[in-house]
Parts: C-alpha cells; sequence; structure tokens
C-alpha cells in the first residue's frame, strides 16, 4: 500500500485564488508590455508583468520551503542574488562586481536556507 503524501500547506488567504490572480495579472501586463514595447508604459508594464508573474511562484515556494513540506533552497536563494545585481547594475559598477556581488548573495541566502529547511 502506497504512503499517502503530506499535504501542502495553505495560503494563509486560502481559498481566495491569490496567486492564480497575481499570476494572471503578471501574464496580461506581460502581454500588453510586449505589444507596447516601443514605449515607456510597454516597458514598466513588462517590468511589473514580470514581477508578478515571480511572485506568484515565489510565494508558493517559500511556503513549501518554510513548513518543510519540500525544498526550495536554489530558487529562494535566487532572490536576493538577483536583487543585488540590480542593485549594483543600477548603481553603475563594472560587470566583474556586479556578478560577484550577486553570487555572493546567491551563496550566503542558499547556505541560510539550506540550514533553515534541514
Amino acid at each position: 500500500m502506497p504512503i499517502a503524501a503530506p499535504e501542502r500547506p495553505k495560503a494563509p488567504w486560502h481559498p481566495f485564488p491569490l496567486v492564480e490572480l497575481c499570476v494572471l495579472a503578471g501574464i496580461v501586463l506581460l502581454v500588453l508590455g510586449l505589444i507596447n514595447f516601443d514605449s515607456r508604459q510597454g516597458k514598466t508594464m513588462l517590468v511589473v508583468g514580470l514581477a508578478l508573474g515571480s511572485l506568484g511562484g515565489l510565494d508558493t515556494a517559500a511556503r513549501e520551503h518554510f513548513s518543510g513540506y519540500k525544498p526550495h533552497t536554489t530558487v529562494l536563494a535566487g532572490v536576493p542574488g538577483v536583487a543585488v545585481a540590480a542593485v549594483l547594475y543600477f548603481a553603475e559598477l563594472p560587470w566583474p562586481v556586479v556578478t560577484l556581488g550577486a553570487v555572493a548573495a546567491f551563496a550566503g541566502a542558499f547556505f541560510l536556507l539550506w540550514q533553515r529547511y534541514h
């Protein structure tokens, strides 16, 4: 007889489909941003669409990781890595500094998240 897998952790706002609506809004903004890519408004919609879509997946990954259901260490460690890379890029630092900063942030977050899961 197979052993039943534990149930995934539910969101605090369950049964309201907040994550699904966030991803849907992200997809709509991505499409609109691609259609109007030549304008500043289109580029803004593209960035916000990417952020909303990413938040939908990040929510599930964080909930599963911190509840002990399933490790998502690499995905979660990528968030501070990307954030540090963005800050260093917009500070107009050289590419090697941007890369090293992102790798250091990723590695530090990975280590902490791996310890937290285990």
